[in-house]
Formats: C-alpha cells, structure tokens, sequence
C-alpha cells in the first residue's frame, strides 16, 4: 500500500452545503453561517476573517484577499482583486536614495490594505447577510480567545526567529503575541481585544446606516475603514514610523470586481485571478498537459515528476517575465492561455533532462498580436534569502449551487501591528521588485505581483471544484498536482491531498530579496527513494523535505459529483485544515 495511504482520512461528505478553510475554527465559523440559512459568500468571508483572527501569523485582516466566486443565478464567475496598491509617494528612486536599494521590513514596505475591502464588497455584492452576522465567529474568537495550536505556536516561534529580531521587534506586535514576555504556548488561549473592538467599530458603522439598507450599511463600515477615522489612524501611524501611506491613497483605494482568467484541460475548464496574482500559472501548466497520458506515466514516478515539474519550470519562467499589476504593464495574458501557446512550451521539455537554470520565456505576443516579441531578459544569479510561506485559504459550497474560493494572506512579522486596531497595514510591497524592467517593478499606486492565488474547476460546463492552498510559491504547484491526482487518476479529494507531492525553485522567490536556488526541486520523504535516485541522474537539485512538509502548503477543497448529488471535501494534514459538511 502507498505509504500516503496509511493515514488516509475519507472525505468530509455532504448533500446541500460544505466549507472547508485552513483551520478548524475557520471552517466551523462558515459552517455556523451556511446552517443560519447564508449562502457560499456569506459563510467564505466569515471564515475568511474568522482565518484572520486564529492564524495571525499567516494572515490578517488588514492584508490581502484575493476571492473567485461562482454566482449559480448567473452561472458567471467573478474575482474580487483583494490586492493594495503602493502608496502614489513610493518610487525607485526613494527606495535607492533612503534604503540602501533594500526593501525594508516594516512601514516602508506596506501597501493600502485590501482584505477589508475584498471582504466587505463580496459580501455587499454576493452575500445576503449583514457584515455583523458574518463577523460574528471571528468577533467571539479575537474577544474571547482561542487555543493555540502547534502549527500557530511554531509559526509565531519562526516569525520570531526569521525577521531579525520578529515579533519582539514591534512593541504593539510583542504586547499581543508575546504576552507576558513569551510567546503563547500550544493549548494556551490568545486573545486579540484590538482587533475585536475593530471589528465592533465597523459594526457601529453599519448599524449606524441600516437605515438605508443592507448594501448601504456594509458600504458604511467599509467606508469607515478607509474614508474614516480608522484610515486616519491607519495613516498616523504610518507617517510616524516614516511610512507613505496618506489619507487620499487610501480615500482613493478601492478593489476590482473581474472576470478570470481561462484555461482549459480536456474537458475542464479552469478559472483564476489575473495576472496580477500568479494564478493563471495554474490555468497555463494543466493545458500544456492536457495531451499527454499522464495516468500511463505512473503517479509520482520519474517520468511524471520530471514532466510536472518541467512544465511548472516553463510557466514559472514567465510568470517572472510578463506577470505583474495590468493596470501598469502591458501582460500578454491571451497569448500565454492560449493553446498554440501552451502546446508550442509543452514542445520544450525534455524527457532526458532538466532545466539546469530557469528556462528562458516563451514568445506569447506572437499568439496574442501575431508579432513576435520575448519576454525581457532579467538577469537572475544564485542567491539565498528567506523564503515566507505564509497564507491560508477558504472554500465553500452551498445547497444552491454557489462556490467561494479565497486566499487570505500576509505575515505577522513583516510590518507592526497598528496600536489599539490589532491589525498591521499590509506587507504585501515585500513581492515586488527595484529593477525597473521587471513586470512586477515597484511604482507608484501599482500593485505588487501577488502569490494567493484562489481557483475554481468546471467540468463540462458544471461546478466541479473550488481549491488552493497557501505556500507561497508553492501554491500553483500544489494546486496543478490536487488538480491532476483528481482528474487524471481519480481520487477523491482527500486522498489527493494526503498524497506526497514535490515542488520546483527553479526561479527567483517571489518575495524579497527573491533568492534563487537554480533546478531546485523539493521532494517529500514518501516519494520512492529509488525515483529521487533517477531524478537526480536528469540533472535535478534534489533536496528532500519530511514525510508531511507544511513547505508544500495546505490544500482544500470542495468536490461536487453532479451524478449522485453529493459534495466531498477534502482538508491537508500538513497544517491546521479543516473540512465540515452535512
């Protein structure tokens, strides 16, 4: 038997509703709201922010939110841009002049924070309920407390010990998660009484508009958020700590409400955020695979590693030389999803050999504009650095056929929590770059090329799967491996989780200073000695992680069988994940 196998939970199953969310408490939260009569939206942001509250050290309020969401009424899929914008004050030049050409940690690497905004417009434009009842579960557990976990504890014990003095570095972060001088131990019960009188401050907003309706209302505490006195005690605490952030960046802010991108394999078709996240990265691997026999490979034998992670090598290499915010660089996203595209990269793998550096780019405009025209020739040497893998993710479907899928994301350590909100302004600059023809370079008012990356699967034109994971950049490639393990070998979502999966770094991290570990490619100890042995023989940089590695991140997902009417869901071992469904 697999050795992945031997501690094989079923699938969570269900017949009308299923959450399942990167903890516990999180799930249960969007359950509470799917039984008091929500629909998938409603429950997906109140796990969404009950995720902010229990794992603080991977995500937060005041961070990132990128949403897809499918509208059964409809039948559309929308993504809600939960990304900030750089303050209009920050440039290159300030950067050089004022920080050693360093994107420092702190302040100065904060953008407008948007997990506030992404929240509250699904919910207004999606949900039924009002903002209070959402928030509810995550209200209890900031106002009451909750136990600590291991994987809490031993990530604000990383936090702590990965950011040059982490944690104990910010007074206002010590005093709530180092309380009494320590960090909270496993079982121990941490309270966030700042980040509960937000929450209560945006309810006060609300009510105080109900009046002129529930859209009206959540509008309000949205607007309080970032036209009221919480943006003016967001941008006092920036310009004293030497931020850039001012009151009309954050008058001026507001997310998108998008169409995904598409990509398709076999009789799939896959839907993810824009460019200006890496989710299409997702989309652009499975189509380049979609013509091969990927089940007569063999699962996770040589040859399916090697093509695998091959394709996710090509992808990733232009992920580094065309994604970044559309709204300043012109991505040639049609090209890079379109089929002459995917199969024309699919012809540039090599059965007998690795990528022994990141591949060069491929040529999209050619499909897009019908002129040729390569991506630019970034530079990359060898480097180290640190390598955040923060994150957390929720999905859910409800008895009417709706799906929610989110990311929510940004770590504790890389700015402070702003005193009496609970909350830090997101950290989110660290994923952008200082070399000005880089896609994803820093500019005013531009956003950061994000890793969250929620998706949503159809088969035959139904609603098939919502799914995603945190991990940095490790997401996509956990995501295409849950994806083809259900689809191309026919698993059910728990067990394609719970199988051993591996992860190429073979280009530049996402996040400053972006090291760069040339043909790296991560392996879990499950995965067969014998084909490490082979991989190594092709030119890999093997490297082997333990047996669960929460490096891989933490799939969820939710499957819907339209033959016999039931959902089954599946949450990963390898952190805090959670699935509840009836």
């Amino acid at each position: 038997m697999d050795q992945g196998l031997k501690s094989y939970r079923p699938p969570i199953m269900g017949t009308t509703h299923m959450v399942s969310a990167g903890h516990y408490l999180a799930a249960s939260a969007g359950y509470r709201i799917l039984e008091e009569g929500g629909n998938a939206v409603d429950a997906g942001v109140a796990a969404g922010i009950a995720i902010n509250v229990t794992l603080p050290h991977a995500t937060n309020f005041g961070g990132v939110a990128p949403i897809a969401i499918y509208e059964a009424r409809s039948s559309s899929v929308v993504t809600v841009s939960g990304l900030g914008r750089w303050p209009r004050a920050a440039n290159l030049e300030y950067f050089k002049e004022n920080c050693d050409n360093q994107i420092p940690i702190g302040v100065l690497r904060t953008v407008i924070p948007s997990a506030p905004d992404a929240w509250l417009t699904a919910l207004r434009l999606y949900g039924t309920m009002t903002f209070e009842s959402v928030v509810a579960p995550a209200l209890e557990l900031a106002e009451k407390g909750f136990p600590v976990t291991s994987y809490l504890h031993d990530g604000l014990q990383a936090e702590e010990e990965d950011h040059e003095g982490g944690i104990a570095l910010w007074p206002s972060t010590r005093e709530i998660y180092m309380p009494n001088g320590h960090l909270p131990s496993v079982g121990e019960i941490l309270v966030q009484s700042d980040l509960a009188k937000t929450f209560r401050r945006l309810i006060e907003a609300e009510k105080g508009a109900a009046n002129l309706g529930r859209e009206p209302a959540i509008q309000a505490a949205r607007d309080r958020f970032y036209r009221g006195d919480i943006a003016a005690e967001l941008v006092r605490f920036s310009e004293e700590n030497g931020g850039l952030c001012t009151l009309e960046d954050f008058a001026d802010f507001s997310v998108k409400i998008e169409p995904p991108e598409v990509g398709n394999f076999r009789n799939y078709t896959i839907y993810t955020c824009g460019p200006w996240c890496q989710g299409p990265v997702v989309a652009q691997v499975l189509q380049m695979l979609e013509d091969d026999d990927l089940a007569a490979l063999g699962h996770n034998s040589l040859e399916y590693i090697h093509l695998v992670s091959q394709a996710l090598n090509l992808a990733y290499s232009d992920r580094h030389a065309f994604y970044g915010d559309p709204d300043h660089v012109d991505v040639p996203i049609k090209g890079l999803l379109s089929k002459g595209y995917t199969r024309n990269r699919r012809g540039d793998i090599d059965p007998q050999n690795t990528f022994p550096s990141m591949a060069d780019p491929g040529d999209p405009w050619k499909y897009q504009a019908g002129v040729g025209g390569k991506g630019p020739n970034l530079g990359t040497s060898p480097s180290s650095g640190p390598r955040l893998q923060d994150t957390s993710y929720v999905c859910v479907v409800d008895k009417w056929g709706n799906a929610f899928s989110a990311t929510p994301s940004d770590p504790l350590g890389g700015s402070p929590i702003v005193p009496g909100l609970g909350i830090q302004m997101s950290s989110r600059g660290s994923q952008s770059w200082l070399d000005p023809d880089h896609p994803s370079s820093l500019q005013p008012w531009k956003r950061p090329r994000l890793t969250p990356n929620p998706a949503i699967a159809f088969k035959d034109g139904k609603l098939f799967m919502p799914f995603g994971t945190p991990g940095g950049d490790t997401q996509c490639t956990s995501m295409v491996q849950l994806f083809l393990n259900v689809t191309g070998f026919g698993m059910d979502p728990q067990q394609a989780i719970e199988q051993p999966r591996f992860a190429p770094w073979n280009f530049p991290n996402s996040f400053w200073p972006h090291a760069y570990n040339p043909g790296r490619l991560e392996i879990e100890g499950r995965i067969d000695t014998g084909v490490i042995g082979k991989l190594l023989g092709l030119g890999h940089d093997v490297k082997s992680l333990s047996d669960w590695s929460p490096a891989m991140g933490a799939l969820s997902t939710i499957v819907v069988d339209h033959e016999t009417g039931t959902l089954k869901g599946g949450a990963d071992p390898r952190r805090d994940s959670y699935a509840i469904g009836r």
